[in-house]
């Protein structure tokens, strides 16, 4: 379809016109952006950590900086882009919208270039890691404002359309919903926290509440994914639309809870970091748990259901997003201690995410006006990128078994004795192949860019 057309063009159960495209495809390549750098931080993050490499690095805050940006990149900005994807797709407004993206896409690259200008002193705060530096801090702000513009851009435009028979798209509000709730929650804690706290400390309590309530989101949009990709490979959930999206609401029900935490707690209490934790742990699995479920059944019963070839990175993705979904979860309960066990479950968690949304990814290509992911790389992605993160989290698993400890490097690791060592150079292997297929998803969405104009069919 030409630019210029007006007819309107469905894209999965949205519907959208050409300005909702380009729209949605300039989202779509600042969160490709955001990834390619997280992985060119992530080789470094991985060559200082791994036994042998690491000794080329003296000291551990090149480890650190290089941490940060590449969890900043691949989780806070990579997932908030491809959510403005999908508002951009279910009809945000154009003007605030191209302004919302302008804003984002100007801190994601600062964000990025601020510790080649000075930005410096890393602290591994939970959530969303900083560098303690103006720039830095600046760079994240300017993103964060433009990811909300999206959802403002978004939010009053839907809730009149929005049908219980369409559950991706209830899914995608829902996500919105939840991001609004990170900015209050936000917002509600810089104000109340006591300004004695500084360093790590501060941003730690800063974090945590919204940076569980953003948790919430993430996993709407990983919801959104694997029903979008369970319709388009033949393997939809045995449920009623109506139901889904019952589901999905339910899944964010239990932010209603935030208000009452902030009203009865400081940020800085003991309550506070409770109740957030409570709230994650026992609430965000609400949706997630019945319909991975449900999706499971489904994948098996039509395990030997034909599909086109076209169709198979989608289908590979899918089912990486929940092996890892699941074995992230095994893990999170597996948790005694402060050791490498809790990014084991966490990397599990969020790269299901991940692979979530790069197999919508190439679904949506074709739907925006480009090619379709096929070939032998992209057949292979999503088995690379899942089975080097499931290394990744066993070599972890097993390290914090053994007592090594989080968010060390080189020596400080007290990698004594060879099994700690085989650990985490399977930590080491699992991360670079993690990588690898990072890179070949780039590779792939470049490639598909390259054999298409953009302006959707």
């Amino acid at each position: 379809m030409a630019a210029n057309e007006a007819t309107t063009n469905q894209v999965g159960q949205l519907t959208a016109d050409p300005g909702q495209r380009r729209l949605a495809t300039a989202w779509l390549v600042l969160g490709i952006t955001a990834l390619a750098l997280a992985g060119l931080f992530a080789i470094l993050l991985v060559v200082a950590r791994a036994p042998g490499t690491s000794a080329l690095f003296p000291t551990q805050d090149f480890f650190r900086v290089a941490l940060i940006v590449h969890v900043d990149q691949s989780v806070l900005i990579w997932f908030l882009a491809f959510a403005g994807v999908l508002w951009s797709l279910a009809n945000a407004a154009r003007r605030l919208s191209w302004i919302a993206f302008a804003t984002a896409t100007g801190g994601c690259l600062l964000v990025a270039a601020a510790p080649f200008f000075g930005a410096a002193d890393p602290l591994l705060n939970n959530y969303v890691p900083v560098l303690d530096h103006p720039l830095f801090l600046v760079a994240l702000a300017i993103f964060g404002l433009g990811a909300l513009l999206q959802v403002i851009a978004y939010l009053p435009r839907v809730f009149g359309g929005l049908s219980w028979r369409d559950p991706p798209a209830v899914g995608i509000a829902t996500a919105a919903i939840a991001t609004l709730i990170a900015g209050i929650s936000l917002l509600w804690t810089w104000s109340g926290l006591a300004p004695a706290w500084q360093g790590k400390a501060y941003y730690e309590y800063l974090f945590w509440g919204p940076g569980h309530v953003l948790q919430f989101a993430y996993t709407q949009l990983m919801l959104v994914a694997w029903l979008w990709l369970a319709r388009a490979v033949g393997r939809p959930i045995g449920l009623p639309n109506r139901w889904q999206s019952a589901i999905l609401v339910l899944g964010v029900l239990p932010l209603l809870l935030v208000v009452v935490l902030h009203a009865l707690y400081a940020p800085d209490s003991a309550e506070a970091r409770l109740g957030f934790t409570r709230l994650m742990q026992y609430g965000n699995g609400l949706a997630a748990v019945p319909i991975g479920l449900l999706l499971t059944i489904a994948l098996i019963r039509r395990r030997g259901a034909a599909m086109t070839e076209p169709l198979r990175p989608e289908y590979r993705a899918l089912v990486a997003s929940l092996v890892l979904f699941f074995a992230g979860g095994a893990l999170g309960a597996a948790i005694a201690g402060v050791n490498t066990i809790i990014p084991a479950h966490y990397h599990g968690s969020i790269v299901a995410v991940t692979l979530a949304l790069m197999g919508l990814t190439y679904q949506l290509l074709p739907e925006l006006g480009f090619g379709r992911a096929v070939g032998r790389m992209a057949r292979w992605q999503p088995a690379v990128y899942g089975a080097g993160q499931l290394l990744h989290i066993a070599g972890l698993a097993a390290s914090g078994a053994m007592g090594i400890q989080r968010k060390t490097a080189g020596a400080a690791q007290g990698l004594e004795g060879v099994w700690a060592k085989t650990f985490m150079g399977i930590m080491g292997l699992g991360g670079l192949l993690a990588v690898i297929g990072g890179i070949l998803f780039v590779v792939v969405v470049l490639r598909a860019f390259a054999q298409g104009s953009g302006t959707g069919r």
